[in-house]
């Protein structure tokens, strides 16, 4: 069992990376001596996982989950990546960039001879093509706002110009980003699963179908998707990391309810649970010294919340979204899910750079709660709806909001689909709230501008984001951009607990937990050093099987 009680000192290097933009450079991405396993990983062998919802997407520029990202991994790859904690190191890049003086210019030189799964050597300009495709708004990219502080990005966005003046292939071997303005977080952004490179020929072949039908660069090839059934990986066996990956061949079976899951890994049929295991069953294993070796528990840099939709009447309203805030019982959500998980009381999490260790935050307070409706003009309430996810235990905790509100006279109605589902209506704001339970914000990278700028910020509400608010505040907006040039640390992360205070007293969100990842798995399953990762969730290019 695995707690990440050493995040923080892998927080704090990934953002002094980030600052400094320059440290010690590799030619070849090398296993970090964390990473040494008590037996050396062994070649071969197959493995099945385990989920309940099928997956929406390969497509790196679309998919954004925590079940699509480790899944996108497997096939793709970036010019930069994470070692096992969040450390960056260079991946297509054979180092890391040369950036100039003034903090804009970024240059990477690509590793030669890594191919694409089609066998076509991959050069600087499918790097210039992935970037400006996830910015292109015929993507729909939920991660086009990462990158809009390239030079030339918006103007690219808005139709003003045929492409991104900032991204230009110097020669086929290097490609060079300039900025519009400094951004301590840029390293990070290019490490993120939008950054991941595609080959413009296969996208344009298999257009909308491309998240189907992947090709990529990385370790593993999917060989076949039947929706609804199962999703089939085999080994890359042109994979320019040499050595990986471990596993033959991976195949995930969707549509497997989590406690039927449990009973198959019992059974041995399974080695691993895509989700986490059922509530009852989890406090049986969690005692069983037979599960001593079987079990993961990850603390993640994460908050889950309840997104209203500031657009839909009566949301527009302030005191109505405050009164949700106080209505909420998040005690009693940390106690139906077994004590995996604590209370949120803000929008960044413990774990997160930038959190506010003096700020409060709403206490759970019917009477503040209907007193703020009546001021607001609801004095006998009102009827509105919920989405959340079908996994369990969502819809139960779903009802527990239904209970909440009940008491100060909102009536809730609950709709409860399948994850791809949810994320489309919340994106295209077709639901007025969403609670965000097995979908909850979890960092792409470990600074507190990845709590706003992506999921809060004027960039990111757009159709298919991950804004589910619906969310802009132009002041916010301009402070947010602002700080992403402040090198002074302690500046930085003081004005952020201000940015984040500013955005709770407007009432964006109900943030309720803050949660841990529980994994169950096969006694031999490894990984290097765990099966999991804390950029990755599942880090299935380091997984292994034990005889």
């Amino acid at each position: 069992m695995k707690q990440r009680i050493l995040l923080f000192s892998f927080l704090v290097a990934a953002m002094l990376i980030s600052a400094c933009g320059g440290g010690a450079t590799t030619t070849a991405p090398t296993q970090p001596a964390a990473a040494v396993a008590s037996s050396s990983p062994q070649k071969g062998g197959e493995m099945i996982v385990a989920y309940k919802d099928d997956l929406a997407t390969l497509d790196p520029a679309i998919g954004y989950d925590w079940t699509n990202w480790p899944a996108i991994k497997m096939v793709f790859d970036g010019l930069l990546d994470y070692d096992s904690g969040t450390t960056i190191q260079p991946r297509i890049a054979e180092a890391l960039p040369q950036i100039s003086a003034d903090g804009l210019t970024y240059t990477f030189k690509l590793r030669k001879g890594v191919k694409f799964q089609n066998g076509r050597e991959l050069i600087a300009d499918d790097v210039v093509y992935s970037i400006s495709r996830v910015l292109n708004p015929k993507t729909a990219s939920p991660g086009a706002g990462f990158f809009l502080g390239i030079k030339g990005a918006q103007d690219f966005v808005d139709g003003k110009a045929a492409d991104v003046s900032g991204i230009k292939a110097v020669d086929p071997n290097t490609v060079e980003f300039t900025l519009a303005a400094p951004d301590v977080t840029f390293l990070n952004k290019m490490a993120i699963n939008f950054a991941y490179i595609v080959p413009k020929e296969e996208v344009e072949k298999a257009g909308e179908n491309f998240g189907h039908a992947p090709v990529g660069t990385g370790p593993y090839v999917l060989k076949e998707w039947v929706a609804g059934q199962r999703l089939v990986f085999e080994r890359n066996q042109n994979y320019f990391f040499e050595g990986r990956p471990f596993i033959d061949k991976i195949t995930f079976k969707v549509g497997i309810e989590p406690d039927v899951a449990l009973l198959q890994l019992e059974k041995g049929e399974i080695q691993l649970m895509g989700d986490p295991p059922p509530g009852a069953d989890w406090s049986r294993i969690s005692t069983d010294p037979a599960w001593k070796n079987r079990i993961e528990v990850e603390q993640t840099v994460n908050t889950t919340y309840i997104a209203i939709n500031v657009n839909e009447k009566p949301f527009d309203n302030v005191k109505v979204r405050q009164a949700l805030n106080y209505a909420i019982d998040k005690n009693r959500i940390v106690q139906l899910l077994n004590g995996r998980a604590t209370v949120a009381n803000q929008i960044l999490p413990p774990l997160m750079p930038g959190y506010d260790k003096s700020y409060s935050g709403y206490e759970y307070n019917p009477e503040k709660a209907k007193q703020l409706l009546t001021d607001a003009g609801f004095a006998s309430g009102f009827e509105t709806s919920i989405e959340c996810i079908s996994v369990d235990p969502q819809p139960k905790l779903c009802e527990s909001f239904q209970q909440d509100l009940a008491k100060v006279g909102i009536k809730l109605t609950i709709n409860t689909l399948a994850a791809p589902n949810v994320i489309d209506d919340a994106g295209n704001g077709k639901t007025p709230l969403v609670w965000s339970g097995g979908l909850g914000w979890t960092q792409d990278y470990p600074d507190p501008d990845d709590f706003y700028t992506p999921i809060l910020g004027c960039g990111s509400n757009v159709p298919g984001g991950w804004n589910w608010s619906r969310y802009c505040n132009k002041t916010v907006d301009a402070k947010a951009s602002e700080l992403l040039a402040v090198n002074d640390r302690d500046a930085r992360m003081k004005a952020y607990a201000d940015l984040f205070k500013a955005l709770m007293d407007d009432g964006v969100w109900v943030p309720v937990i803050n949660g841990n990842y529980t994994i169950a798995h096969s006694e031999n399953l490894h990984g290097q050093p765990t099966l999991t990762h804390p950029e990755h969730l599942f880090n299935y290019e380091m997984m292994w099987l034990g005889k």
